[in-house]
């Protein structure tokens, strides 16, 4: 049995090395994705080199990032279902497509898709239509180990189900790029919620601290909220797993980390 080795790179982007591969996770990787702006140094180029698979949970802009994937290479992309014919049509051929439900493999990885409450449409930049598909996580298992990234979700009831197939490192969204959340998100005590039904042996927050609307800091009262925002979020969310009493360990790395895990027993 081996442990996973992460990265937060920022935003919902994870490097995990499990199994003899490197998996990159909703990569967002350039100083800003449409009037959002990155407000962390952004990430070294070595911890997104050698990738040999990209997972997208959703096709949003700020998970499906083209301007990202594309300083990739041709790496193995890994799209919900339904989505493969629009991302071929912009230059990506390895393009796979995977739904809830269904399994593929990576050479020792098996990647399984997993449900998702959270929107899964594409707006352009005129707001015309895109690809309509299903939002969607990931259990990324390999060597005895296995990592779930939820990508954007709220609670739903088959988190409880997922916690019962055994998870060693849970990627949990605690907030967003704003001042407030919309539906489909977790916040930080949601969050806590999702940890109790899923039960890992470790949890990582991610999705906070390192986007906000450009400009954001130009008026007063927003700038403070947004100074609370991107950075209480993975501390209140530490707060509450605590306060339930739960038995996992919450691991919190500020945005371009490397994540120290515990050895994880056999």
């Amino acid at each position: 049995m081996s442990e996973p080795d992460l990265h937060f790179l920022g935003h919902s982007t994870v490097r995990i090395e499990l199994a003899g591969r490197t998996v990159l996770t909703d990569p967002v990787l350039t100083p800003g994705v449409g009037p959002l702006r990155r407000v962390v140094p952004m990430p070294d180029p070595a911890t997104w080199a050698g990738v040999d698979l990209v997972l997208l949970s959703h096709l949003h802009g700020d998970h499906l990032h083209l301007p990202s994937l594309r300083m990739l290479g041709n790496v193995r992309i890994v799209v919900p279902r339904g989505a493969g014919r629009w991302l071929r049509s912009k230059g990506f051929a390895h393009v796979t497509e995977l739904a809830p439900g269904e399994a593929l493999r990576d050479g020792d990885l098996q990647i399984t898709g997993v449900h998702a409450h959270h929107s899964g449409h594409r707006w352009g930049p005129r707001l015309e239509h895109g690809p309509q598909t299903r939002a969607m996580g990931h259990l990324i298992s390999g060597d005895g180990s296995t990592v779930y990234a939820s990508g954007d979700t709220d609670l739903f009831d088959s988190m409880s189900f997922l916690g019962d197939l055994g998870i060693d490192v849970a990627l949990l969204p605690v907030w967003g790029w704003g001042p407030n959340l919309g539906h489909g998100h977790l916040d930080p005590h949601r969050a806590a919620e999702a940890v109790a039904r899923l039960r890992p042996r470790v949890a990582v927050p991610v999705h906070w601290g390192t986007l906000a609307v450009g400009g954001s800091h130009l008026l007063p009262k927003l700038r403070r909220r947004m100074r609370r925002v991107l950075v209480e979020p993975p501390r209140t969310f530490a707060e509450e797993v605590a306060h339930r009493g739960l038995d996992t360990t919450v691991i919190h790395v500020e945005p371009g980390r490397h994540v120290p895990l515990p050895v994880i027993a056999p």
